[in-house]
């Protein structure tokens, strides 16, 4: 998977870039500045994922999504924004421009790399704690039921789509139900499959309008 880095701040380039390339599938191929470097860069190299800052010198993250990954583009390019600040508004633009991802510069490694093969496969995967908000503003906003019941699902199913909507990851998961992380994956998976969603986002906009998740 080719990656490329738009960050203004160099340090934080070259760890992403470390956490990247020690993923044996992982190859980062440019780093760049500014918004206007990482538009002409990602149609230049085409990687497979960009991940892009939201404040950068010229254009900013928002407006290189839309650019790259937007509705009216003919061939899009993945897009993950990556942020310090945790502001709705960024989320939502970010989503409605076609990112595959949302995060925190804080999520850790491990959210980083899965974030990166999410968007490869097409999924979207926004910060857990991102989600949580969202979704909760959903649950208030929409009296939709979900298409699909509770009792399509197994026991334990239920038990890993409750935890996708409270913004557990998949390590989270598999430490709070005593499996591996492998088994949580195989749960969710045939969680998608049973209720038509292509990602754990949509998993835990099913779980919150199932009523399985309580407001805290």
């Amino acid at each position: 998977m080719r990656v490329l880095i738009a960050d203004d701040q160099e340090l934080i380039r070259a760890g992403f870039r470390m956490i990247l390339e020690a993923q044996p599938d992982i190859t980062v191929v440019a780093e760049v500045a500014d918004g206007a470097a990482a538009l002409d860069a990602a149609r230049r190299l085409r990687p497979d994922v960009c991940l892009l800052d939201v404040r950068m010198p010229g254009m900013d993250g928002l407006e290189v999504t839309r650019r790259l990954a937007g509705p009216d583009v003919a061939d899009p390019i993945a897009v993950v924004v990556v942020t310090m600040f945790d502001v709705d508004e960024y989320v939502n633009v970010a989503l409605q421009h076609g990112a595959r991802g949302f995060l925190l510069k804080d999520c850790g490694p491990a959210l980083l790399v899965e974030a990166v093969r999410a968007a490869v496969r097409g999924d979207v995967l926004v910060a857990p704690q991102v989600t949580v908000r969202l979704l909760r503003h959903f649950r208030r906003t929409s009296a939709a039921r979900p298409a699909v019941p509770v009792d399509a699902l197994t026991e334990r199913e239920v038990d890993v789509a409750r935890a996708v909507a409270r913004g557990r990851t998949n390590h989270e998961i598999a430490a709070d139900l005593f499996v591996a992380v492998s088994t949580v994956k195989t749960h969710l998976a045939a969680a998608q499959a049973k209720l038509g969603v292509r990602n754990r986002v949509e998993v835990a906009s099913w779980a919150w309008r199932a009523g399985l998740v309580d407001e805290e």
